[in-house]
């Protein structure tokens, strides 16, 4: 399991309930643990905290494992850490709770330790803890613990959201924008897409440029959507590049300019996205902004035709069909174009029925163990992404 830097300590050190705090000469003998700690003597802390801890005393023993954790007065030592944050936890101390859950999600290297601090973080949470209960849905947002229902799942992503973190503000836009776990509702996307777009996260700019190119939650504007697509893809985001280079084609918010339509296409292609890859193979076939080049072309539709794009597979299919950029291979045809038959979606019909047409020429040229042969493959394929 691939394991994110999570959860930020707490080090809040609990006061001594009573009446105000005497301010002491340095030469008089600090009366307790916190004067002390106040005082910088970190080490007459630990001798005044360590005897309360092991009288049971949970704030001393959280205290304690602040100590070990920071190395103050005491070497430090993430197990007596571990082991007096247990103590205070278990007595119930929401501050040692979210401590100790911390150092089992940051050190944790197992399953079983994000099950620890989860475990130690319902409980904090459970006491109306907002700290713990933004952690958990870290934790979540991050694919390291399951939400108990989709509505705890909603609740993690809008307490994430609204504390800030793009990540959650993204999903939380997209979740509204489909109307899963909350209202459809595009202004409410638009409204957290631009929260996180604002803090320059490149997803959200993205998500945003689309909206704006739709009308969907803001005014219809392609400057604006231009605007956006471009931020995201001078980040490098492969799908804003691909929509940047697609404004360019068809001049929305932009001028026209076949050259930088191909530009932006070819940097996101560079990154496996087959969407571009597949308008660059079109680009070179018909010498779209770049000289035309059937081979040039063959070797894009192959590229995001085996990442499972239908168009690609059945250009691809086609020109083996035809020995067109690539050597005749009925075989090949055959295979690629019976990958793309059932990808084509509702809707594309005369795409679906001329798909069928070209496998029906390409079997014609090969024998019925070929055919065999050819269904195996295709039964068997698995689409490679990003390549």
């Amino acid at each position: 399991m691939t394991r994110a830097t999570l959860l930020t300590l707490t080090a809040i050190m609990i006061a001594i309930i009573g009446g105000g705090l005497v301010w002491l000469w340095p030469s008089q003998p600090p009366p307790n643990g916190l004067a002390a700690f106040e005082q910088g003597d970190y080490s007459a802390a630990f001798q005044f905290w360590f005897r309360d801890a092991e009288q049971g005393d949970p704030k001393a023993q959280y205290n304690l494992g602040l100590l070990y954790r920071d190395g103050r007065g005491i070497a430090r030592d993430p197990n007596q850490a571990k082991r007096w944050f247990e103590s205070a936890a278990e007595k119930g101390m929401t501050q040692a709770q979210v401590n100790l859950a911390a150092i089992y999600a940051s050190t944790g290297t197992t399953d079983e330790d994000d099950a620890l601090a989860e475990k130690w973080l319902r409980q904090a949470a459970e006491q109306g803890d907002d700290f713990a209960l933004y952690n958990l849905a870290r934790l979540h947002a991050n694919g390291r613990i399951a939400a108990r229902d989709d509505g705890e799942a909603t609740a993690w992503v809008q307490l994430s959201a609204t504390e800030g973190d793009p990540d959650a503000q993204v999903n939380l836009g997209n979740m509204h924008l489909a109307g899963l776990g909350v209202p459809q509702d595009d202004a409410e996307a638009a409204k957290w897409y631009h929260a996180a777009a604002e803090g320059g996260f490149a997803s959200a700019q993205n998500n945003l440029g689309y909206l704006y190119l739709t009308g969907r939650g803001v005014p219809l504007s392609d400057v604006e959507a231009a605007k956006w697509y471009r931020l995201a893809a001078d980040q490098s985001l492969a799908q804003a590049q691909y929509n940047l280079g697609s404004l360019y084609l068809s001049g929305q918010g932009v001028t026209e300019d076949p050259n930088e339509s191909v530009r932006w296409w070819q940097l996101s292609a560079d990154q496996g996205y087959s969407d571009a890859q597949y308008n660059l193979g079109v680009s070179f076939m018909n010498g779209y902004g770049l000289v035309e080049n059937h081979a040039q072309a063959a070797q894009w539709f192959r590229l995001a035709a085996e990442q499972g794009h239908p168009d690609a597979q059945f250009n691809i299919g086609r020109m083996h069909l035809d020995g067109d950029g690539v050597p005749q291979d009925a075989f090949e045809a055959y295979r690629w174009i019976g990958l793309s038959i059932p990808r084509f979606v509702a809707g594309e019909d005369v795409m679906r029925d001329t798909a069928l047409t070209a496998r029906n020429t390409a079997a014609a040229a090969l024998t019925a163990a070929q055919i065999a042969e050819a269904e195996v493959q295709i039964e068997n394929w698995s689409p490679q992404l990003g390549q």
